[in-house]
């Protein structure tokens, strides 16, 4: 058995999305609705398959994939790896706390992903410590055919891009992931193909 195909899946709701804050490395709690969403995903997910689910360590993450796990009986790594991006000075604030201290950086945040705010990280950085986890997947001592990683957007977004071999330059030409909607990718002939983006359940 041999890795074939990922499910990207970003966790649901928490406090802080609720709030418009930015969360970065914060470890936020997920809402009511954001446990709602993870346990209404679990049909759709759970055709998929996956062998295996790792998750960020963060616990709006945790949580979610945990809903999946227990729903399906399938394993649940944890893995520090799939943190959020690192928003350094902008963790904990609302888009417009932003705006009005660094009027125009956050645009250049979401155009450039080479850029990081202050004290933070680039996409770029952020797809350099994901993709690590896809390439242990590929030497496990026992590999899965689909594996599930419930981990961010900002993260999901970037890995999507790298894996996909996107120029770096055109990353910003994928949107946002919606709380419990993921992106799944197939490997075919050794490169990643992107089979859905921003997919999830509505209602």
């Amino acid at each position: 058995m041999t890795l074939r195909r990922l499910v990207l899946w970003r966790h649901g709701e928490t406090d802080y999305n609720a709030a418009g804050r930015m969360q970065g490395h914060l470890d936020s709690a997920l809402t009511q609705v954001g446990w709602n969403q993870a346990r209404f995903a679990v049909p759709a997910l759970a055709r998929f398959q996956p062998d295996l689910i790792i998750a960020s360590d963060l616990r709006r993450a945790t949580d979610t994939a945990t809903v999946l796990a227990e729903s399906i009986g399938v394993p649940l790594r944890i893995d520090k790896r799939l943190r959020e991006t690192h928003l350094g000075e902008w963790q904990g604030l609302t888009g417009a706390e932003v705006d009005e201290r660094s009027p125009g950086e956050r645009e250049r945040w979401r155009l450039d992903s080479t850029w990081a705010p202050p004290g933070g990280e680039s996409r770029v950085d952020v797809a350099d410590r994901a993709v690590e986890v896809v390439a242990d997947l590929h030497t496990a001592e026992e590999p899965s055919e689909t594996v599930l990683l419930a981990a961010h957007g900002g993260l999901i977004l970037a890995l999507t891009a790298r894996l996909v071999g996107l120029p770096v330059a055109s990353w910003p030409v994928l949107g946002g992931i919606g709380n419990c909607h993921w992106v799944e990718l197939g490997l075919r002939n050794g490169a990643w193909r992107l089979h859905a983006y921003n997919a999830g359940m509505t209602g």
